[in-house]
């Protein structure tokens, strides 16, 4: 007799595929929560910088590395053409004002002054011919001069005499006018006789005095001819060392030619480069410092150089008070450049996260310090140590600062 079997339910005799489409519904689910939720990434705390903000002092400055330098270097140039006979000093020697550098000699310049000296001997001799001439033209000026005076003199005696005869009655009124009319001519005579006498001595004055500046004139003449052979001799004008000699015996060299520079060591100037972010920002004046073997040494800002090369700009600076004891040229320090006063701010240490977020964002830890998620930060002002929090961050908050570069896109961060 046959045996009626009761049929399967459909869920037992497909079960294998809803168990398969269960998995699979399941995977993708999970797929989606995974990607539609934050993601994750386990860290050891142990091997990452974590730092707390707090408000804290903070002072905006710029740490740079700058090269002790002269704090003046002068060009030491021929003042006269010729051949370098003779080097003196030698590079590296310290001199002092007037010491010698080295020794020109120039053939025709030194017969260009004998012509000269032999010029200024033939004037000197027309200027002693000339003022013995004007000596005589005075002799003879004075005596007509007194010739004048003694004439008029005669001639007031002799009017006075005539007057008294005609009132005694020996001479007659028509004598007598004859006598004052001669009288008055040899008197107009005689006065305009003086005025030619005046004019003359005024003409030998001015005579003498133009010839006084010739002569001066001539004899400072004479007198730069004969410096120009002391200038055959090239001379420190500044107290320094002298860094380099750049001519060889026998060379000839120019009128105004460099030949060497001296190095100014009384004071020292620290110069050094800034990046162009900072151009409208350093002026002179400004304060800085050095530290250094646990001491620090004020300085200021002496000169910026406001052009910008490979986005760079220079600057000096020089001490305001002591220096250290073994300064020395050439040797660098970390320089410090103040650009504002100490601000209590919020602040957090200097870490890599600002090169891969550009500051925009950074890990903030959860209170119990296992998690830490991105948040958006603002960052105001900054020095090598500090970044200035303008938002995104309170006091206590406590922040991841390194490995930025292993996290990529990593929402959430699981701190064992």
């Amino acid at each position: 007799m046959d045996i009626q079997l009761t049929p399967r339910p459909w869920y037992v005799k497909y079960r294998y595929y809803l168990l398969a489409g269960t998995l699979f519904l399941a995977f993708a689910i999970y797929v989606i929560i995974l990607a539609l939720g934050p993601r994750q990434l386990q860290i050891e705390a142990e091997d990452y910088k974590i730092a707390e903000a707090e408000e804290a002092p903070f002072l905006e400055y710029v740490d740079v590395e700058g090269l002790v330098q002269p704090i003046q270097t002068i060009q030491v140039n021929a003042l006269e053409s010729g051949f370098v006979e003779r080097i003196v000093a030698e590079e590296g020697a310290m001199l002092e004002v007037g010491d010698t550098i080295l020794v020109l000699s120039n053939p025709d310049l030194l017969r260009t002054i004998d012509d000269e000296q032999a010029d200024w001997a033939n004037q000197q001799r027309n200027y002693r011919e000339q003022e013995i001439e004007m000596q005589q033209r005075s002799i003879t000026l004075r005596q007509q001069a007194l010739d004048a005076e003694h004439q008029m003199a005669s001639l007031d005696k002799s009017l006075k005499q005539s007057r008294e005869e005609y009132r005694m009655g020996i001479k007659s009124k028509a004598e007598l006018d004859v006598i004052e009319e001669d009288y008055a001519y040899q008197h107009r005579k005689a006065q305009l006789q003086m005025q030619s006498l005046h004019h003359d001595s005024v003409a030998t004055q001015l005579k003498r005095e133009m010839l006084q500046a010739n002569r001066e004139a001539t004899n400072k003449k004479l007198c730069r001819s004969i410096n120009r052979t002391e200038q055959l001799i090239v001379r420190a004008t500044v107290a320094g060392q002298l860094s380099f000699v750049n001519v060889a015996i026998g060379q000839q060299v120019s009128a105004g030619s460099s030949i060497g520079e001296i190095k100014v060591l009384t004071e020292y100037k620290v110069h050094t480069s800034l990046s162009e972010y900072y151009i409208d920002r350093i002026t002179t004046g400004l304060p800085a410092h050095i530290n250094y073997q646990d001491k620090k040494y004020e300085m200021r800002i002496s000169k910026v150089v406001p052009e910008v090369k490979d986005r760079n700009f220079a600057c000096d600076l020089v001490f305001t008070g002591d220096k250290p004891s073994n300064i020395r040229l050439g040797k660098s320090y970390r320089v410090q450049i103040e650009l504002g006063k100490p601000e209590t701010a919020l602040t957090i240490p200097r870490g890599d996260f600002y090169q891969a977020t550009s500051g925009r964002w950074i890990y903030r830890l959860s209170p119990d310090g296992k998690t830490a998620r991105k948040v958006d930060i603002e960052i105001g002002r900054q020095n090598p140590q500090q970044y200035e929090i303008l938002s995104g961050l309170k006091p206590g908050d406590r922040v991841l600062i390194s490995g930025y570069d292993k996290f990529g896109e990593i929402e959430e961060l699981v701190i064992k």
